[in-house]
């Protein structure tokens, strides 16, 4: 979680514009998949960082609750939103503070690559959505990381840890775990 603290503040003043990965691929892509109409559509942003895909649904009249596991993120998304949506802090391995069937849309973006199972969390958004939700994510590539770590076994999940030098913190040691993509999609088909 350190990670994150670190982070937010690049993620807070730098992600949206100089993140190529981010701002003209990750998000073009997964805005792509976003209903039309948005107006009243209760979302959960799960891993909302400095909140910029909760600004995205606030923009598009939805009702939004935003969460992250690192404090600091949260401020830094409360900072981009102020009273415009629910934003705290909460670990997506413990359960979610809400009843069954409240959301319409989960979205998880770049997020549950920070989690070696996805089950329980999977199970709680499950949980959490309206009969007929949609629930969208991205995470890495598997292959992507794969070639990029110059692992010796695509399907032997792993942690990976990459440093990121990032112009507010400077270099950061992160950790994250890669799965092969038929586990994703095994995961995700349940």
């Amino acid at each position: 979680m350190e990670a994150y603290a670190k982070l937010s503040k690049d993620y807070e003043k730098n992600v949206d514009t100089e993140s190529a990965f981010n701002a003209y691929y990750e998000r073009p892509a997964m805005m792509n998949l976003m209903p039309s109409n948005m107006k009243g559509v209760a979302v959960l942003d799960a891993g909302c960082a400095a909140g910029w895909y909760t600004e995205q649904f606030i923009q598009r009249e939805a009702r939004v609750t935003a969460m992250d596991i690192s404090p600091e993120m949260v401020e830094a998304c409360k900072r981009r939103v102020g009273t415009k949506a629910v934003v705290f802090a909460q670990d997506l391995n413990e359960p979610l503070p809400f009843q069954g069937e409240t959301f319409h849309l989960v979205v998880s973006s770049l997020t549950l690559h920070y989690l070696d199972d996805w089950t329980f969390p999977f199970c709680e958004f499950h949980r959490v959505m309206k009969p007929g939700g949609q629930f969208i994510f991205s995470i890495h590539h598997p292959f992507m990381d794969f070639a990029l770590h110059n692992r010796p076994d695509y399907f032997a999940p792993e942690w990976l840890v990459e440093v990121w030098n990032k112009k507010e913190s400077g270099p950061v040691e992160v950790t994250f775990f890669r799965r092969p993509l038929h586990e994703v999609i095994n995961a995700t088909t349940r």
